[in-house]
């Protein structure tokens, strides 16, 4: 099973900018498709944008120009540069396997907006 580790979250201000890693540990990482997710206090977690093993991408209405989800296969590396950040956009950010989900979640990677 992959594992996966995300990282590259912090605070930010309204308007910043954050880019989020997610490193998987397996060679056979170029064969899935992979997505992040975010989960909010007090919320469900939610897909934020997804990218295929063709590099085919998907996002939500909410972060739609404003996201790019991208992946480097020889690095095993998905990311999401996130831009224009709001204060909604808060909430712990997880990576894995995207449309279906592998079992597990890693620990993920808090991102708060606010000034």
């Amino acid at each position: 099973q992959v594992q996966l580790v995300e990282s590259g979250g912090g605070l930010v201000q309204p308007g910043g900018s954050l880019r989020l890693s997610c490193a998987a540990s397996r060679s056979i990482f170029s064969i899935y498709g992979m997505g992040w997710y975010r989960q909010a206090p007090g919320k469900q977690r939610e897909l934020v944008a997804g990218i295929s093993s063709t590099a085919v991408t998907m996002y939500v209405d909410s972060v739609k120009g404003r996201f790019t989800i991208s992946r480097d296969n020889a690095k095993k590396t998905v990311y999401l540069q996130m831009n224009i950040l709001k204060s909604e956009d808060t909430a712990v950010y997880y990576c894995n396997r995207w449309p279906l989900r592998g079992d597990s979640w890693g620990q993920g990677t808090q991102v708060t907006v606010s000034s």
